[in-house]
């Protein structure tokens, strides 16, 4: 029987003729996985086919005519199919659209996953359009360095396709409608075109970025940075004149940060609040927008990753009549909905909750929200002393930030209310010294704080594409799994056209600490966070790295997505 790799498509019809030495292809089918490339250009950037001998070969083999594409320009492509995502993940270019038929140019014709991708992201029959390597690499290259996004693509989009997809607010209508004859109209288009990209693809911020030499436009999604667009870099103060307006900012400030607000209603019981800030750069005003989609955030306990006994430990701190309850993370790990989540059960009609934030993230009926005003002298403790004179049950203050907060928030928990807040620290332990160093005394800390989170958020993954891959039971243990054989499942990223790499959605990663008398003790004897660590890990507290683990074998994670949040202590 014979040990040679079964393949197919391009890859097995190359190995079944004399084109090309068998040890050769395999060596760049290797490479072709391993750099994430495309076997094609493998093959003519190591010279082991010419562009011309692999087309002429794909013609014989496949029937199908050779599409010279030094006929197409940039400016012909299709601007509404050019899917940057995809072009890159497949090596494949829409270049006409007919008869309701997407073509694709491709030196792999046999690459079915592209054709299957683009058909399902536009809901159109595709088809190949056989061209030469050398010749789709160097438009692809063009359409990477800014060229796809040139001011003639951007006056393709028509404010037709805004209006048919969102419903605008009165004033960006309006602001579309006065764009109409400027020129300044494709800018404005493009701009909400890249909204409503946002919006459908769960992102969180879009980020537009002038550079020296180039203009990029990414989105964070699941946590982590895209590259969507490359507009060219001429346009960037046309797009940072324009985003401010539409938020009402001073166009006229380049030199300051500023802060705006835009809102789209997407729907007549639906809208997109976005927050706007402006940053001047070396190269430019960078601009940022950060999505806020209320309705989008599922405050469900049993959907946010806790495991039992975890979510048994917050659920009964929320019963008590008072105490403290602290999450800490870094920024975006998710310690508001954290937050917001338990105040969603605590919210009922015996019950007067007032919130303190910086600012109001997600809006609640029944809970007093203020929003900081530092500038009008409106600040947390500030807010803090006027709850306590508004017969409060329950107190939530966005962040402990200095100590007049922490003192006023400590004798308010030891005074009959119950009190949810959130600090900057790396553990649940490290809270507590944390607490400490801020000036807070030791006795007020141990008697005060009744649980503490500490969160991360971790990209799941692809349940359609996730593949399995095989670690040996010793190195499982090295990593510090529990409970595993030789057949413990591991799993790890690929990417579909149903995820973004190989990850969809989120989930969060827990550290929770209850207090208890043995830690109230070390915490009266000055002990150091590394201490207080093992002492709550040897009452059975989960670490964040464990608790990240024990999701890798359950298949929701992967090692990698562990590693990244968590680092192994």
């Amino acid at each position: 029987m014979s040990n040679t790799p079964q393949h197919t498509g391009l890859a097995g019809s190359l190995l079944q003729s004399s084109l090309i030495d068998s040890q050769q292809l395999e060596l760049a089918i290797t490479q072709a996985r391993q750099e994430g490339k495309p076997l094609s250009s493998i093959l003519v950037e190591q010279q082991l086919l010419s562009s011309q001998q692999l087309a002429q070969f794909c013609t014989q083999q496949y029937g199908l005519a050779l599409f010279d594409l030094n006929t197409v320009t940039i400016e012909s492509l299709p601007p509404k199919y050019l899917n940057m995502d995809l072009i890159e993940r497949h090596h494949a270019l829409p270049i006409l659209i007919q008869n309701n038929i997407l073509y694709l140019a491709m030196a792999d014709p046999t690459n079915m996953a592209a054709l299957e991708d683009f058909s399902f992201r536009f809901n159109l029959v595709t088809d190949a359009q056989l061209v030469e390597e050398s010749q789709l690499s160097q438009l692809l290259n063009r359409l990477q360095q800014g060229g796809a996004t040139s001011l003639l693509d951007l006056e393709q989009v028509e404010a037709d396709d805004i209006n048919n997809s969102l419903e605008l607010t009165d004033d960006l209508a309006a602001d579309i409608h006065m764009s109409s004859q400027e020129d300044d109209a494709p800018i404005v288009r493009y701009i909400y075109k890249i909204m409503l990209e946002a919006v459908r693809r769960l992102a969180s911020d879009v980020h537009f970025e002038p550079y020296e030499r180039f203009y990029r436009i990414r989105f964070r999604i699941d946590g982590m940075l895209h590259d969507i667009a490359s507009p060219h870099i001429n346009l960037a103060n046309r797009f940072a004149a324009r985003l401010k307006v539409m938020a009402r900012l001073d166009i006229a400030e380049r030199r300051l940060p500023q802060d705006g607000r835009i809102k789209l209603q997407l729907t007549h019981h639906k809208s997109i609040d976005m927050r706007v800030s402006s940053l001047p750069t070396q190269s430019g005003e960078k601009i940022v927008l950060r999505l806020l989609d209320s309705s989008a955030i599922k405050l469900d306990i049993n959907q946010l990753g806790y495991d039992e006994q975890q979510k048994q430990f917050y659920l009964t701190a929320l019963s008590q009549s008072q105490g403290m309850i602290l999450v800490t993370g870094p920024t975006g790990s998710g310690k508001t909905v954290s937050l917001y989540t338990g105040l969603s059960i605590l919210n009922t009609v015996s019950a007067n909750i007032s919130t303190a934030e910086d600012p109001v993230e997600i809006i609640m009926p029944g809970i007093n929200q203020v929003q900081i005003n530092p500038k009008a002298g409106l600040s947390f403790a500030y807010a803090l002393r006027a709850f306590l004179r508004q017969d409060p049950d329950i107190i939530m203050v966005g962040e402990i930030r200095d100590l007049e907060t922490a003192e006023i928030a400590v004798k308010a928990a030891q005074t009959g209310h119950l009190v949810l807040s959130t600090l900057h620290t790396n553990s649940a332990a490290e809270t507590l010294t944390r607490l400490s160093n801020m000036g807070l005394a030791a006795y007020n800390i141990a008697s005060s704080v009744s649980l503490i989170i500490a969160q991360r958020l971790a990209r799941k993954l692809c349940p359609h594409c996730k593949t399995a891959e095989s670690l040996t039971a010793q190195q499982l243990l090295s990593l510090g799994m529990t409970q595993v054989d030789d057949n413990t499942p591991l799993y790890k990223a690929v990417g579909c056209a149903l995820c973004t790499d190989g990850y969809k959605g989120r989930t969060g990663i827990y550290e929770v600490l209850p207090m208890n008398k043995a830690l109230a003790d070390l915490i009266m004897s000055g002990a150091d966070s590394l201490t207080l660590a093992r002492a709550a890990e040897n009452a059975g507290m989960l670490s964040l790295r464990q608790a990240a683990l024990n999701k890798v074998q359950l298949g929701i994670i992967s090692l990698a997505e562990a590693n990244r949040v968590t680092t192994d202590k």
